[in-house]
């Protein structure tokens, strides 16, 4: 047996908890914050656990935490000096790894301390004890879940846990000029599915409207074509490298096999969405990459990711499914193009 707390976008934790049973066996949950952090029991050690997961990836799942220690939460230094104990107790797990400490707070905690105080206080036990500190890329994360009275600690690497994020909530900076947040999602599909942009050389965006994603194309320096009957931003008017359709992606007529990568974010139904792109796959190039946003419309969202996924697979291999921070009501895709 082993212990965890589970994140998952806010109001898909029941979600995340049925993919969790559906790999693990039966679980023994309870709710941290609702509808997004739960604290859960599996009957699988940790080793077998991870295996598990990893071994099927899930959808809703945003991140993972071992729950290594539990601390009851004083209000006080007594807090910052156990979490301190906690980390020369585990020396061997960190010494000569670069470590970052992660804190979540509930709403309503004893835990006093900011994500800074307390990296401050543990950053310097871990410079004592031989590891060095990292705020991007570590090898090990402490991450450390204040709930209402008790402190839930665990260590693991960014695999493990899933993000490398605290709770992983990806957060970019917003640029002066950017045209809509909407390009956060498509920078986080390139970092949760391993991906470079300025690999591919040709796309095609759908519903490109107002161009939050064509522009992050553009600006990695791939020729784009943008399909779409709204404008597209000012900014994006005269591009050289953009190519731009007025229209409905139904009644352009695209060249044949011209684009190695395919991006959609439209707010269409499910079962549309697939005929659209299944519809475009004339287009596309042998094995071309596609990155497509699936709204969960109703109250069977895992009954929808199959349909879709089973009506997709006929021109498809489906990579990965996975609701990323930046979804909101939605999943993303990765696609591969398997050319008759």
């Amino acid at each position: 047996m082993s212990r965890w707390i589970g994140t998952a976008n806010q109001g898909y934790a029941a979600y995340a908890v049925e993919e969790l049973r559906r790999l693990l066996g039966q679980l023994k949950v309870t709710q941290l914050a609702a509808g997004e952090v739960f604290l859960f029991e599996s009957p699988l050690s940790r080793e077998e656990t991870l295996e598990a997961v990893q071994r099927q990836l899930p959808i809703f799942l945003r991140h993972l935490q071992p729950v290594d220690r539990v601390i009851e939460g004083s209000g006080n230094a007594d807090d910052l000096e156990e979490l301190s104990r906690v980390v020369r107790n585990a020396q061997l797990s960190f010494v000569d790894k670069q470590v970052s400490i992660h804190l979540r707070k509930a709403k309503v905690t004893v835990y006093p301390y900011s994500a800074a105080d307390t990296k401050a206080v543990l950053d310097a036990v871990l410079e004592e004890i031989g590891a060095e500190t990292a705020r991007q890329k570590p090898d090990m994360i402490i991450a450390i879940y204040a709930a209402a009275r008790q402190l839930y600690v665990g260590c693991g690497t960014p695999a493990e846990m899933l993000s490398d994020w605290p709770g992983g909530a990806v957060r970019f900076q917003r640029e002066e000029g950017q045209i809509s947040r909407a390009k956060f999602k498509l920078l986080e599909a390139e970092r949760e599915f391993g991906l470079h942009y300025e690999a591919f050389q040709q796309a095609l965006d759908i519903g490109a409207a107002p161009g939050g994603w064509t522009s992050l194309l553009l600006e990695r320096g791939l020729r784009v074509t943008a399909v779409d009957p709204g404008e597209l931003h000012p900014s994006l008017n005269g591009h050289p490298a953009l190519t731009y359709h007025k229209r409905n992606a139904s009644d352009v007529k695209l060249p044949a096999e011209a684009y190695d990568l395919l991006v959609c974010d439209m707010s269409w139904s499910p079962m549309q969405m697939s005929r659209l792109v299944l519809d475009l796959q004339q287009s596309l190039a042998r094995e071309a990459t596609a990155i497509i946003t699936i709204k969960l419309m109703h109250r069977k969202p895992l009954q929808t990711i199959r349909d879709v996924s089973e009506r997709l697979s006929s021109a498809f291999t489906i990579e990965r499914a996975k609701q990323l921070f930046h979804n909101r009501d939605e999943i993303t895709l990765y696609l591969k193009y398997r050319k008759a």
